[in-house]
């Protein structure tokens, strides 16, 4: 009976139903990218799925405008300088540390992984007031140093977790066998402990780099009129009505497609790296 009932539920009707599922979450997806095809007046005339009934009207003037508006390209340039540094530099310092607690011995060492797995649970609104004054302090408040900082601090916790943990499965005669060989800690981590981990590795990248771009709280503080994200630059093109509606629809379907595009081109890496990291 029960094998019976398996045999149904993993036929046509589940993948029936997931498809729907699909389907209803894209919905949103499409429903931005169809607004961004229509001129403002019928934004405001008529919801979105009316496109279907004149597909002729769709038009990428608003993509045209978007490109002549400077506080939305600056912004889109510097979402790119914010997050691909805050994302490199979280992979490269999560992976040396995570080899370091896995594989080397020095005095402390799980003393020192509970304190990181630790500062997991430190909420980021803790941070802000005493991290903005010390950027104040030192000169760097409101400049993309300032926000690639603050995000590269709070992306390493999780970092050194997810990488510790998959690169402590990694064979332990294989690296000795290496050592035998002659490698050193510096060529063991770069020639056998990389490649090895790349499922992990890719996993934390796209984990980064979703956080970073998405995120708005940390850029509205610390970043100014100079060094704003697309995020921040969109939430002050929001004025009253939405009479620039044909500058938020499609700054904000760009925004968006750009991550779902990392995630969707390293899906398989993120799946089989967070699996890894949640073995131990």
């Amino acid at each position: 009976m029960g094998a019976r009932v398996s045999e149904r539920l993993s036929g046509g009707v589940v993948q029936v139903f997931l498809i729907v599922v699909g389907l209803f979450w894209l919905m949103p997806t499409i429903g931005l990218l169809l607004s961004s095809l229509r001129n403002p007046v019928d934004m405001a005339q008529s919801g979105w799925w009316t496109v279907f009934s004149a597909p002729s009207k769709l038009t990428f003037d608003s993509y045209r405008n978007l490109l002549e508006n400077s506080v939305i390209t600056d912004s889109l340039v510097n979402s790119l300088l914010i997050t691909v540094p805050a994302t490199l530099l979280v992979v490269v310092i999560g992976s040396l540390a995570g080899y370091a607690f896995a594989w080397m011995d020095f005095p402390g060492r799980d003393w020192w992984f509970v304190a990181v797995v630790g500062l997991l649970v430190v909420p980021v609104q803790v941070a802000l007031l005493p991290i903005a004054k010390l950027f104040g302090a030192i000169g760097i408040f409101g400049s993309l140093v300032g926000v690639i900082l603050f995000h590269v601090g709070f992306g390493l916790p999780f970092a050194v977790f997810l990488l510790r943990n998959f690169f402590a499965e990694i064979p332990k005669e294989l690296l000795e066998a290496a050592r035998l060989d002659g490698a050193g800690e510096i060529r063991l981590f770069f020639r056998v402990v990389m490649p090895l981990g790349g499922p992990a590795i890719a996993s934390l990248g796209i984990f980064q780099f979703l956080w970073v771009w998405n995120d708005m709280l940390v850029a509205l503080i610390f970043s100014n009129s100079d060094s704003q994200p697309i995020t921040v630059a969109l939430q002050t093109q929001v004025r009253q009505f939405g009479n620039n509606v044909d500058v938020l629809a499609p700054g904000a379907f760009i925004s968006m497609v750009i991550p779902l595009a990392v995630f969707f081109a390293f899906q398989r890496q993120f799946v089989s790296g967070v699996m890894a990291g949640a073995v131990k």
